[in-house]
């Protein structure tokens, strides 16, 4: 009964809400790619690898926010030219996953999940991709223990609240020591059609909301509200529309003067 009613009122909020905003109304004004390095340029005063990479595309289609390009080169930086291991949530095109073939270089391990079974078909000789529903556990536990570990998580899927929070639950515990999760485009934890919405509890940020708790556990004698995370999440990041989680030993903060 609680199920059915869940599914009713998503059906009610989806078609209340979803003409109210549209991604498109966000789309840049030209597709010239000088254009587009231009703007990033100038906006964002970066002109790094990474906005190389995204600007000579080709073949493949590649979808990102502008300010995203300079956020990830900030805190991918460091795995450039290493043996990083990659998971990307969301295929699509395969634009990202090359994108990133081309940033990380020839060592990287990237591997991409997608639910549609069209992607399968792309065939990439260097990517690995594999098809599944990232809300499903067992898949993503699957993916894992053929990647045996995984260092980067970039969620680019659904944008789904419930997907969202079922993927990071499932593999942020996995996720290497130094590692980084991503969730990309959270800008829906604010629309109905993705089970969002501004005051709504399954709103993606009331989950950081309680990771920020967990992350100062030492000043409060409150329970952990993400108990999964054992105090690992050690860095929180927000920007527009992404949030950058890292993972990493937490110790108990200590404080010292010296004269």
């Amino acid at each position: 009964m609680i199920q059915m009613i869940e599914k009713i009122w998503y059906y009610i909020v989806y078609l209340c809400s979803s003409n109210k905003i549209n991604t498109k109304n966000f789309l840049f004004k030209s597709k010239n790619k000088k254009i587009i390095y231009s703007d990033i340029k100038k906006k964002y005063n970066y002109r790094g690898k990474l906005l190389h990479l995204f600007c000579s595309n080709k073949k493949y289609a590649i979808n990102k926010w502008h300010h995203y390009i300079p956020l990830y080169d900030k805190y991918f930086q460091r795995f450039v030219g290493t043996k990083v291991k990659l998971l990307e949530i969301g295929v699509k095109n395969g634009g990202s996953l090359k994108l990133w073939r081309k940033y990380f270089g020839k060592n990287a391990k990237i591997y991409g999940i997608d639910i549609n079974p069209d992607c399968a078909n792309l065939n990439f000789r260097t990517e690995n991709i594999r098809i599944g529903d990232q809300s499903d556990k067992n898949f993503l536990l699957k993916v894992y223990k053929e990647m045996k570990s995984i260092d980067i998580v970039i969620d680019d899927g659904s944008h789904r609240m419930d997907h969202i929070r079922k993927s990071l639950l499932t593999l942020f515990p996995k996720l290497n020591y130094n590692g980084l999760y991503v969730i990309e485009d959270l800008h829906t934890a604010y629309w109905g059609q993705f089970r969002g919405g501004f005051n709504r509890k399954a709103n993606f940020f009331n989950l950081v909301y309680d990771l920020i708790d967990d992350l100062h556990f030492n000043y409060h004698l409150r329970k952990l509200k993400m108990p999964d995370f054992k105090k690992e999440c050690t860095g929180i990041h927000i920007y527009d529309s992404i949030v950058f989680l890292e993972k990493n030993k937490n110790y108990k903060s200590t404080q010292s003067i010296i004269l």
